[in-house]
């Protein structure tokens, strides 16, 4: 018996992170070999022709599992009965912007996203927001939102944890996949905190721990979180243009994840929203935590222990998160 296709939306369809993304989805990589898929395609008025070329290749794949396409402008068409959207579209930072006039642009966006979601989506709908600052953004779309609970929003961190997995896995001389457990803490700015306490590597058939299987521990509370933290700069200085085959593979493995579900004795990171918790963080934020995922529900890792070193950058990035959500909330009122 074939599946009902599910509705799947990706904004910012156009641009360039979306044309690395749209394949992997529409072949099935993302939420399974058997499940059809209905894309929808939101992107501003003035980019429609590019997004009909964008269509012309989807069609010209002849993927089996791809039903419907449907480009678009409008809202109304975008967000009706969504099963999951991702939010990759947002105002990028031009030259001489400062970073709160860029919150305020972003702002406005993620506010008519939300309020979209509520009205048109269905109240099941899994949310992921790439578009940044990704953190507030997705905060606000989640706040303009009020009839989809808050669990179902979450922000891409994904990518700043697999630039964490690979920089341990290159040192160590081992492929990517032999190396779990890393956590991004916070926000998916250069404040994040990439933390391998709980790392576990895979040498020769045994597992140990991160800090062992390096043995330096200098690199890896110096170089290592810096390279991580400025790795999206890094790529632009280089290519001239920001990170979209990595950010393309990182959406596919947090939303396959979501759907999936994470591997017993592992976590993953993503930004998601911040209530009690063990480690201090404050409430009403989206932050990146280490989570599991079973049946579509994410759980943080709770009780891991945190040392002063650890603490403190958790606590820097945590404020930075603050101050972002309460410029933001200022300029909507929310």
């Amino acid at each position: 018996m074939i599946a009902e296709p599910i509705r799947v939306l990706v904004t910012g369809a156009a641009g360039q992170i979306a044309y690395s993304l749209l394949f992997s989805i529409a072949k099935g990589d993302v939420f399974g070999q058997d499940q059809p898929i209905s894309l929808l395609l939101l992107d501003i008025t003035p980019m429609l022709p590019v997004l009909e070329g964008v269509v012309m290749e989807l069609q010209d794949c002849a993927l089996p599992l791809l039903k419907e396409i449907i480009p678009t402008d409008k809202e109304e068409v975008a967000f009706k009965d969504l099963d999951a959207a991702i939010l990759v579209g947002s105002m990028p930072r031009k030259e001489g912007m400062e970073r709160k006039d860029l919150l305020k642009a972003n702002v406005a966006i993620f506010k008519s996203q939300g309020a979209a979601l509520d009205k048109y989506a269905k109240k099941t709908v899994k949310v992921l927001v790439v578009g940044n600052p990704a953190n507030t953004n997705c905060l606000i779309a989640a706040k303009s939102a009020p009839s989809i609970p808050k669990e179902n929003f979450s922000c891409l961190t994904r990518l700043d944890h697999n630039r964490a997995r690979s920089q341990v896995a290159m040192r160590c001389g081992v492929p990517a996949t032999r190396v779990k457990n890393v956590i991004i803490w916070g926000n998916h700015s250069s404040t994040q905190y990439p933390d391998v306490h709980h790392c576990k590597v895979n040498m020769s058939g045994s597992e140990v721990t991160c800090f062992d299987a390096i043995k330096d521990d200098d690199w890896l509370k110096g170089d290592f979180i810096t390279t991580v933290q400025q790795r999206g700069a890094a790529v632009i200085k280089a290519r001239k243009l920001s990170s979209a085959m990595s950010a393309a593979k990182a959406i596919c493995d947090h939303m396959r994840d979501i759907w999936s579900g994470t591997h017993e004795g592992e976590f993953i990171s993503m930004g998601v929203y911040s209530t009690g918790n063990s480690y201090g963080v404050p409430e009403d934020l989206i932050y990146s935590f280490p989570v599991q995922i079973q049946n579509k529900t994410w759980k943080i890792v709770d009780s891991l222990p945190i040392n002063d070193f650890s603490k403190s950058k958790m606590d820097a990035t945590a404020a930075e998160l603050v101050e972002e959500r309460d410029t933001a909330v200022a300029f909507l009122g929310v």
